[in-house]
């Protein structure tokens, strides 16, 4: 049987595409498919804030949020092997800008700054990440050049996730709490035997957890409330114009919950900030016989809810909403 060759796979110096870091890397990488394309090798949602951040007299080459929790992410970036000036200006940054996770992004990494980000890993607490990943182009025969982000250097989260939570169990704790932390921490070996895109979360006494949905000031949270016997998956606005968006995503009802293909409860919430959009189950969650079944109906209206609100969030302008006055 003939069969089509097999191309061969060429690597290609990133200075073939990009001769400088600040005028084409730096702003290709911050354009929203690009900087898509680095949150998913490192696992996070992030959403561009300010190119060239100003910091004192230095200027740092990207700030983004990452939209799960709106914590700030810095990115630096290097088209060169990596360097102590680089390294210094990674602390000097983040101080500055009270930062807690640092994405380095050079040619080729040293094994003397790959073991620095690895060691910082080490000792910081599970509020600070420090990732390391090396820029390649690739291609095959003489076909479009193809980014990759080769991940060198990556927190080492589930360790001390599960190092964290195996100390809060020997810590006192109420039945409650103690069962919180198995529900979550159930859900994350769920998540990961399913091949999630959702990132396992960290098990703590906690009855909700948030992952970012495509844009600051909006979260995908799911929650267990093991007192009153139900699991709640929620969009939840808490932005500024919540209650603007909460209302053009509401005139969309309709196409929504047809998309979905199940009813939400849409609650304005008018006496606070936040604005909910939810669907609730009821069952014993006490019981953990019943949380693998939890845990599918959890991700099951969690990816639901992202493929169908992630566009409508990003897309969302709070100018196009017009307030209808009664007569009076």
């Amino acid at each position: 049987m003939n069969k089509e060759p097999l191309g061969r796979l060429e690597k290609v110096s990133p200075r073939t595409y990009w001769e400088r870091e600040d005028t084409e890397f730096t702003p290709w990488l911050a354009q929203e498919e690009n900087i898509a394309l680095l949150g998913d090798t490192i696992g996070i949602e992030l959403e561009v804030q300010e190119q060239e951040a100003a910091v004192g007299p230095f200027r740092a080459d990207i700030l983004c949020r990452n939209t799960a929790n709106g914590s700030l992410v810095l990115i630096e970036n290097q088209l060169e092997r990596t360097n102590h000036t680089h390294l210094g200006q990674l602390f000097t940054y983040a101080a500055g800008l009270d930062v807690v996770t640092i994405v380095w992004i050079a040619r080729h990494f040293t094994e003397e700054h790959r073991a620095a980000l690895d060691w910082l890993n080490r000792i910081t607490n599970e509020d600070f990440h420090f990732f390391g990943l090396e820029i390649e182009l690739w291609r095959i025969d003489e076909s479009r050049l193809a980014p990759k982000f080769n991940l060198v250097v990556k927190p080492n989260d589930w360790s001390k996730i599960v190092k964290e939570a195996a100390s809060l169990q020997r810590s006192k704790l109420t039945p409650i709490q103690e069962l919180q932390i198995a529900y979550w921490s159930a859900f994350g070996e769920y998540l990961q035997e399913h091949d999630s895109r959702f990132k396992p979360p960290k098990p703590q006494p906690s009855n909700a957890i948030a992952y970012g949905i495509g844009r600051s000031g909006f979260g995908l949270v799911a929650f267990v409330n093991m007192r009153d016997g139900r699991v709640v998956v929620s969009l939840i606005m808490s932005d500024t114009d919540a209650k603007t968006y909460y209302h053009l995503l509401l005139q969309e009802k309709a196409e929504i919950e047809t998309e979905l293909g199940f009813e939400l409860e849409w609650e304005e919430k008018p006496e606070g900030k936040e604005s909910h959009i939810t669907i609730r189950h009821h069952t014993d969650t006490t019981n953990s016989e019943n949380w693998p079944a939890l845990h599918a109906w959890t991700l099951e209206k969690m990816d639901a809810y992202d493929q169908v609100f992630r566009p409508r969030v990003k897309s969302l302008e709070a100018s196009e909403w017009e307030v209808e006055y009664e007569d009076t």
